[in-house]
C-alpha cells in the first residue's frame, strides 16, 4: 500500500512539473525575496528628535530646501493625518500585494538578470493619481493613499473610469507597467498604428511578468469590457482600415482609441456608449500576440522593434465578430 502511495505521489509530482513551463520552473529556485519598507508609517509616527534619523535612511523623500519644520508641520497637519489613518485601515496587512510583487520581480529578473531588487517603498501622496507608482534603477515608490478602493469617498471627484483602478488589487499591475516602458523602446510615435503597437508591446510585456492576473486585469477592463472587445474585434478592426486610421498622424486619434477614457469614441450611435475605451492598446496587443506567434523572435527584441516592421510581419487577423 505504501508502495502504491508512492508511485500515486511521483507520478502527480512528474504531472504537475510537465505543465509547468520553463519559466515558471526556473523561477521555482530563484524567487526574489522583498520586504516592503513602510515610509507612510516611518513619517506617520516621526517627530522632530526622530526626523533626522528618518531623513538619513530616506534623502531622496525629503528635498534639502525644505527646512524640518515645515516636514513637521506636514506630519501634524489633520488632512496628513486623516490620509495616514485611512491608509492603516486598508493596507493593516501587506502580505499578499508583497507576494506578488515577489512574482512580478523574479519574472522580469527571469528575462531581464541585469535587473537589481529594488527597495519597494510605501508613501502617501495626496491622492497624486496619475503618479501612483514611480520606478528607478533601485526604487519602486508605491503611493498607498491612491489605492483605497474604487468607492472610497477620497475619490468622489474623480471620474469612475480612473477610480476604478484605485484598489490595492491594481498595484502589482501598475507597477508592471512602469517597467514595461523602461524596457519598451519605439523611437517613433508618430501614427495611431505606432501608438497601437507601443501599448499592445507594454500588454505584451504584463503578460510575461505578471501571468498570474487575469487578461481583463492586465489591461484595466472589467470582464464585461473584455468580452465586448473580443466580441467586436472584426468590426473594430474594420472601422480603422475603411477609414485610413491605422497611418493617420491626426494628434486627436490617441484621446480617441488609445488614451484612458469611459468610451472609445467612433461617433457611431450606440457603439460609444457600450464601447471601453483604450480600444487601441486593446488591438495593438492582439497584433503582438500574432506577431509573437507566427515569427521567431525573442521577447527582448520584439520589446525594440520598429512598429511597422512588426505589423507587416504579424500576420494578425482579427477575430470574427460573434453573431
Amino acid at each position: 500500500m505504501k508502495q502504491l502511495s508512492l508511485i500515486i505521489l511521483v507520478a502527480i509530482c512528474v504531472f504537475s512539473c510537465k505543465n509547468k513551463s520553463d519559466v515558471e520552473l526556473a523561477l521555482e529556485n530563484n524567487k526574489i525575496d522583498i520586504s516592503v519598507e513602510r515610509f507612510d508609517r516611518f513619517f506617520a509616527q516621526t517627530n522632530l528628535e526622530e526626523l533626522p534619523k528618518l531623513k538619513k535612511a530616506y534623502p531622496f523623500m525629503f528635498p534639502e530646501a525644505i527646512a524640518d519644520s515645515i516636514w513637521m508641520d506636514k506630519v501634524n497637519d489633520t488632512l496628513q493625518q486623516e490620509l495616514s489613518g485611512e491608509v492603516d485601515k486598508v493596507f493593516s496587512g501587506y502580505q499578499n500585494i508583497e507576494e506578488e510583487l515577489e512574482e512580478l520581480l523574479s519574472y522580469i529578473h527571469y528575462y531581464f538578470p541585469e535587473l537589481k531588487t529594488p527597495r519597494i517603498i510605501t508613501t502617501t501622496s495626496n491622492v497624486d493619481y496619475r503618479n501612483r507608482v514611480i520606478v528607478t534603477d533601485t526604487i519602486v515608490l508605491v503611493a498607498l493613499d491612491a489605492y483605497l478602493g474604487k468607492d472610497h469617498y477620497f475619490y468622489q471627484s474623480i471620474p469612475k473610469y480612473i477610480s476604478e483602478d484605485l484598489r490595492k488589487e491594481q498595484i502589482v499591475v501598475d507597477v508592471a507597467e512602469e517597467y514595461a516602458k523602461k524596457y519598451v523602446f519605439q523611437p517613433e510615435r508618430k501614427t495611431l498604428l505606432d501608438e497601437m503597437i507601443y501599448f499592445g508591446k507594454i500588454l505584451y510585456f504584463k503578460d510575461q511578468v505578471i501571468p498570474f492576473k487575469l487578461e481583463n486585469e492586465r489591461i484595466s477592463y472589467t470582464e464585461d469590457e473584455l468580452t465586448w472587445v473580443e466580441n467586436n474585434e472584426s468590426s473594430v478592426w474594420q472601422y480603422f482600415v475603411e477609414r485610413e486610421l491605422l497611418y493617420s498622424t491626426n494628434s486627436k486619434l490617441p484621446n480617441r482609441f488609445i488614451n484612458p477614457a469611459p468610451f472609445s469614441k467612433f461617433y457611431l450611435e450606440g457603439i460609444d456608449g457600450e464601447s471601453p475605451g483604450k480600444i487601441g492598446q486593446y488591438v495593438g496587443w492582439k497584433i503582438v500576440k500574432a506577431y509573437m506567434d507566427n515569427n521567431d523572435t525573442s521577447f527582448k527584441d520584439m520589446l525594440i522593434m520598429n512598429a511597422e516592421e512588426l505589423f507587416n510581419k504579424s500576420k494578425f487577423k482579427p477575430k470574427k465578430s460573434n453573431g
